[in-house]
């Protein structure tokens, strides 16, 4: 990657940064969760709409979110204690 690439990026990722992350606490995932919906409703199912593959990456970033933090249904945590 040039050094003008990583320039360009890095002026466009200064205003990014706020809305797409890596979401560690919960209140951040719902934030992520909600991007999420607004670009549904906005995109769609339109492959070639250039916010397309944004969804793809959120969508990538909430499973992660939910694989490592929130407990399977029916999985220990589900369970009563007693």
């Amino acid at each position: 990657m040039s050094s003008k690439t990583v320039d360009e990026v890095q002026k466009g990722w200064a205003t990014l940064s706020n809305v797409i992350f890596v979401p560690h606490t919960e209140q951040e995932y719902e934030q992520i969760v909600a991007l999420l919906d607004e670009l549904i409703d906005e995109v769609g199912e339109d492959d070639t709409h250039p916010l397309a593959s944004l969804m793809e990456v959120l969508g990538t970033l909430i499973e992660k979110y939910e694989s490592d933090s929130v407990p399977e249904l029916g999985g220990p945590a589900a369970l009563p204690s007693g």
